[in-house]
């Protein structure tokens, strides 16, 4: 008994010290998170003889994270790097062609992950850096390129390439798994109320493989956009599209080096302390020196954001889905649509606030909440301010509803948007809960459509005609609604727009050849034009990113334990990761989606 009773109160000492041992490392990685943000706000110096040494590894975010964020603090914990950020690669880019203190742009490539449009973005500044820099941009692939890597890297003047590496550039597809037989076997019906023949979120849950329809839309898009990529990869290597086409067929990840140079897909090979004697070089560094690499969040923080004297020109981030999943488990960034039109609103009452621009890269989400905000940003427009939208990767669905009202939408080629439709999706359980686990339900009702409530968004009995009649009206006066939205927001009739809806996804290029899109542009072209357009002058306004940023510590430590489960189902689940979230995100929903289907482009 005595032996039994010292091993319990050891075990519990062990629990209690490990205990502590999480604890102390979250409180350290805390500490070092808060002095982080205290230090942001001083500008520290560059050093002389510096290169900007962007590292394209993992995902890349719109808009720098918080400091104090679970992302942030994780990795801290696990030593790694955080991603650097496009608003920060584009604004250390844009100081570093004036900064004499930087000699180059050093690309360090492994294994970046954004879409088409951010790596786009990222290609221009770097394009524009050295047209109007002259000075050398240099990319390296320690290990090899990714696709997206070898798309961003072909910018610079020398692509160099680890002597036993390799260069990954394949093509685009979509890969969308179907799961209705699935459903069917284990007795669960998806009861699909929808408008829009290309509105393809439902499909997974009711189809066995892809429609006719959907894989129209998808060959138009991915046509377009691997068009975009592969002709600036094949002119920017010297190389014809046509024989580009033909390597990225011939499975260019098996090619040796010397191959890959033969076919002027690389400039050499080098092993990486090689490749930073090339650095210091450049930098006008000794062998023996240190190399003096700064980082994107350094040299951004020396961006010139203008002074306040005429104006200020607010950049306001959506980004994420509109409504989405929150708490710990959640994916990533969302848009909360009462947080953003709280700060709509703000910023209308403020006089200095003479013109917004909305930073839009959301596949869309809750319809409700996607109404909220594009009200909120017609009032901005009645209180005589400008509004323009810039379109990131995705500006699909309820991301195309709140941009429609703008005075000026601009995107790049390679963005995804349009998908004016609308959907619900009601899983019915009758077959599982009465048939395979033998549950009868034994319900008394005052009304006819009481029962109808939801527990958990299952149902445990299949609707009435009645009811899915009613049902697919709301769905219809949603649809009408978003349609109205977005004739009135592009100055044409509603009968033109539903003629180019359906719940179809356009490119960039097929955006703007219907009217869409008004112009190919940058978050920066689009600032310029509400800066134009407001009356600011050149050089007298300030530019203002909402929301603001900051340190919310109770959400980092909630966020932490959810971040790390996460990343073991997304690793154990792959592909099938995406669409496990969105039906446990269906489950907590009580809404009709503008949501555009995930896609997973590879």
């Amino acid at each position: 008994m005595m032996k039994k009773f010292i091993l319990t109160v050891c075990g519990s000492l062990v629990g209690a010290f490990l205990a502590l041992v999480v604890f102390g490392l979250c409180a350290v990685a805390v500490s070092f998170s808060i002095m982080a943000a205290f230090a942001k706000s001083e500008v520290q110096s560059i050093q002389d003889h510096s290169m900007l040494y962007i590292k394209l590894s993992g995902p890349i975010a719109e808009r720098s994270a918080d400091v104090s964020g679970a992302a942030s603090v994780m990795a801290m914990v696990q030593g790694q790097e955080g991603s650097s950020s496009l608003s920060d690669m584009v604004k250390a880019i844009e100081v570093a062609k004036t900064e004499k203190k930087i000699k180059g742009i050093y690309l360090d490539c492994q294994g970046a992950q954004a879409s088409a449009a951010t790596m786009r973005s990222l290609r221009n500044a770097l394009l524009d850096f050295k047209a109007s820099s002259h000075k050398p941009v240099i990319a390296y692939g320690y290990q090899g390129y990714s696709q997206g890597d070898y798309y961003v890297a072909t910018a610079a003047d020398s692509v160099l390439l680890n002597p036993v590496g390799a260069v990954d550039v394949h093509g685009l597809a979509a890969v969308t798994p179907y799961f209705k037989t699935l459903l069917d076997k284990v007795g669960v019906k998806m009861q699909i109320l929808r408008v829009g023949t290309y509105k393809s979120a439902v499909e997974p849950f009711m189809l066995d493989s892809i429609s006719p329809a959907n894989r129209e839309q998808q060959s138009l898009f991915l046509g377009n956009v691997w068009r975009v990529m592969a002709g600036e990869m094949a002119r920017s290597r010297d190389i014809a599209p046509a024989q580009f086409n033909a390597m990225a067929d011939s499975l260019m990840l098996t090619m040796t080096a010397p191959a890959l140079k033969a076919g002027k897909l690389i400039d050499g090979t080098c092993y990486k302390p090689e490749m930073e004697d090339k650095i210091r070089r450049i930098a006008g560094l000794e062998q023996d020196d240190d190399l003096r690499l700064a980082s994107p969040e350094l040299v951004a923080s020396h961006y010139d954001n203008g002074s306040n004297k005429d104006g200020i020109v607010a950049v306001v981030y959506a980004v994420g889905e509109i409504d989405g999943s929150a708490g710990p488990m959640a994916d990533g960034e969302n848009i909360d649509s009462e947080k953003l039109v709280a700060t709509i609103e703000e910023l209308r009452n403020d006089d200095d606030v003479k013109g917004l621009v909305l930073r839009v890269n959301s596949p869309g989400g809750s319809a409700f909440g996607s109404e909220q905000i594009w009200r909120a940003l017609e009032q901005f427009k009645q209180a005589g301010k400008t509004f323009a939208v810039s379109m990131g990767d995705y500006a699909a669905s309820g991301g195309y509803y709140i941009s429609c009202g703008a005075q000026r939408i601009f995107a790049d080629s390679t963005t995804i948007t349009g998908s004016i439709g609308i959907f619900g999706m009601i899983p019915c359980a009758q077959e599982l809960i009465e048939n395979k686990l033998g549950v009868h339900m034994g319900v008394v009702k005052t009304n006819a459509n009481a029962d109808m409530a939801t527990d958990y968004g299952i149902v445990s009995k299949a609707m009435t005609p009645v009811q899915l009649a009613a049902m697919q009206n709301y769905i219809n006066r949603g649809y009408d609604l978003f349609t109205q939205r977005v004739a009135s927001g592009r100055g044409v009739s509603q009968d033109s727009i539903k003629k180019i809806a359906q719940g179809r996804v356009w490119d960039g290029i097929s955006a703007r050849r219907i009217g869409l899109v008004d112009q190919f542009g940058s978050l920066a072209d689009a600032v310029d034009w509400v800066a134009k357009k407001a009356s600011l002058n050149t050089g007298y306004y300030e530019v203002k990113e909402y929301p603001d940023l900051e340190v919310d510590l109770r959400a980092m430590l909630s966020s932490l334990y959810g971040m790390k489960q996460q990343e073991r189902l997304a690793q154990s689940m792959g592909v099938f990761y995406t669409y496990y979230r969105q039906l446990e995100a269906m489950a907590g929903r009580r809404h009709v989606l503008c949501l555009m289907p995930p896609i997973e482009v590879k």
